[in-house]
């Protein structure tokens, strides 16, 4: 089953500098969920290799929400090139699918 759900992924030097970002995307409803974890990140930067502790935003989403969301975050985001990639959910718990397409409706019970 194909959906019209999605995760978009960002990275952000700390909590801190994800908060911003967290508050436009819930408070607008841009997003039904968006978890954090920490993460070490190994990269390709200006010809060295880096390494940097940060955090990941996994931002559970409608997929036609991308454009608006990517804007979001880059108008909070800090990086000189922040990851904003989207990625499809092509399958899922229909009451899961269900509640992102309108999170503010409470009334199923998970």
């Amino acid at each position: 089953m194909d959906t019209d759900h999605a995760v978009v992924m960002t990275t952000c030097a700390n909590e801190e500098d994800a908060k911003p970002i967290i508050d436009v995307l819930l408070s607008n409803g841009l997003a039904a969920c968006v978890q954090v974890l920490p993460i070490n990140s190994y990269y390709l930067w200006k010809g060295d290799v880096a390494n940097d502790s940060e955090v990941l935003l996994l931002i559970k989403c409608k997929k036609s929400k991308y454009e608006k969301i990517q804007n979001e975050i880059l108008n909070f985001h800090k990086y000189e090139i922040p990851e904003i990639i989207q990625l499809p959910i092509s399958d899922g718990l229909d009451k899961y699918l269900a509640w992102i397409d309108d999170p503010r409706d409470q009334t199923e019970t998970f």
